[in-house]
């Protein structure tokens, strides 16, 4: 992971930390329930973005640098981690 989205992903998820620490409390004081659930939709939003993020620079970085490798097994170990990871998240 490159050190600039190391330190996006990492204020990004600090973040969303404090996000879900508010939804807690909004639970304990009994908010309106359609305002907890657009937070919820609001931190899952939020998680999103720190996936594409690290997506971008996984594709940018790793499967950049398997593609230069030359090396056609890492290219297909590479490629196939993607597809699997790509197929959890679309769940």
């Amino acid at each position: 992971m490159l050190s600039g989205t190391k330190n996006s992903c990492l204020k990004r998820l600090t973040r969303i930390e404090g996000q879900v620490r508010g939804l807690g409390r909004m639970v304990e004081d009994d908010r309106y329930c359609i305002d907890v659930i657009t937070q919820i939709s609001a931190v899952r939003a939020a998680l999103r973005g720190v996936e594409e993020e690290l997506l971008r620079d996984h594709v940018g970085h790793c499967i950049e640098h398997a593609i230069a490798s030359g090396d056609q097994d890492e290219q297909r170990r590479k490629i196939a981690e993607l597809l699997q990871v790509l197929g959890r998240t679309s769940r």
